[in-house]
């Protein structure tokens, strides 16, 4: 059997540039032990631990520069992965702690060569008369941190959020109050002349600060804050509700409110399934009427394929997500149209448990309304709600 021969890149490599780099990395890994190793996206994070902590926030012990993984003594039975065994999903975003206060806060690394405006539309639309208009559900925005490293590199400190449908929704109403929060957020962005163009399912999250009483931790979080043995326990949002917010402007556009007609090139967004940007075309599009297929995709992708029982928004998705964008209604004509759905809908109806497409057979052919009777002192730890069956076979 042939032994394969080990290559040697240094002779392989005749860039002087790419040789630097890996001379760079093979230093690394040399002041770095291999059972020590962090991925060489998290390097950036262990060389701004000391100062990130001089501005008041504080990483996990896996980006200290004496770091020792704990794995190492630990017992060989335990096969639980330790906290400082997780590094990020997303190499640019980092959780942390507020040193002054203990609590949980995310930072976003932005470069502002490809993010020019994220930071100015962020603070815009978050800052001022603004913050504080009950309509507005943008992220807040705690912080501005300039590296001391790199002046291309800014570090964004933000809430600790969880995804919005996640724990999952168990009644009616937990869904039409998302909708209504979603489309007041997405009016009032576009009423101050922002285009989010990005605003799909991976950037509407909900503060569940109120949902988990005892936390949760943002490096797995289904576990509780403490990251004890302990599953995160949560309140329905029918027992606390939630407010739901808009986040990442990283290709967001504000444009001129004496613009009759604003325009941008179009730019890669997380939802590739617009009509109008199929190919991606080389000359400027109305962004808003983009914004409103988005978030009507992420109604019908997921909710509208994921439960029964809510055929009355779909008329008004349908027509969100039209393959021709100026047949879609703005922001202020959806807002308008779902507050005529919402308050024809009967208290039954927003109290009725959610049914999942997968369930044989539709609720509201059986004539039985299961509606969802919270506790005050209920926590539940599945997510399947406390029912009360209410017979209308006898009307």
């Amino acid at each position: 059997m042939k032994v394969a021969k080990k290559i040697d890149l240094d002779k392989l490599v005749t860039d002087p540039y790419v040789r630097e780099l890996i001379r760079q990395e093979k230093e690394r890994q040399r002041a770095f032990p291999p059972a020590s190793n962090l991925r060489s996206t998290e390097v950036f994070w262990r060389d701004h631990q000391v100062w990130l902590q001089e501005q008041g926030y504080m990483l996990r012990s896996r980006y200290h520069a004496d770091w020792v993984p704990s794995i190492l003594s630990r017992d060989k039975d335990d096969i639980r992965k330790p906290l400082d065994a997780y590094s990020p999903r997303r190499p640019h975003i980092l959780d942390a702690r507020k040193i002054a206060t203990g609590q949980f806060v995310m930072l976003k690394k932005i470069l502002k060569t490809k993010h020019r405006h994220e930071v100015d539309i962020h603070e815009y639309l978050t800052t001022g008369d603004l913050a504080s208009h009950p309509h507005n559900h943008c992220a807040p925005l705690y912080d501005v941190l300039e590296s001391p490293y790199d002046e291309n590199v800014v570090i964004l400190v933000l809430p600790l959020y969880r995804m919005f449908d996640d724990p999952p929704f168990q009644t009616v109403g937990e869904v039409v109050d998302f909708c209504r929060q979603i489309f007041e957020g997405l009016r009032f962005i576009h009423q101050n002349h922002v285009a989010h163009r990005d605003c799909g399912y991976m950037n509407i999250m909900m503060d569940a600060t109120d949902l988990y009483p005892d936390g949760f931790h943002p490096v797995c979080d289904i576990k509780d804050a403490a990251w004890s043995d302990t599953l995160a326990k949560h309140y329905t949002r029918t027992q606390t509700p939630v407010k739901y917010y808009f986040i990442d402007f990283g290709i967001s556009c504000r444009f001129d409110p004496d613009d009759p007609e604003p325009r941008a090139f179009p730019r890669g967004a997380g939802d590739k399934t617009a009509p109008e940007l199929s190919g991606m075309p080389m000359c400027p599009i109305d962004p808003f009427p983009t914004d409103v297929y988005y978030i009507g995709n992420v109604i019908r992708t997921n909710i509208l394929t994921v439960y029964q029982g809510l055929d009355f928004v779909t008329p008004l998705v349908n027509d969100m997500v039209s393959v021709d964008p100026k047949k879609r209604p703005t922001m202020d004509e959806v807002v308008e149209r779902f507050e005529r759905i919402r308050y024809a809908l009967p208290w039954w109806k927003l109290r009725a448990r959610l049914w999942s497409s997968m369930e044989d057979g539709h609720p509201w052919m059986t004539f039985t309304l299961n509606c969802h009777i919270p506790t005050n002192l209920e926590i539940v730890d599945a997510t399947i709600p406390r029912t009360l069956n209410l017979s209308f076979t006898d009307l």
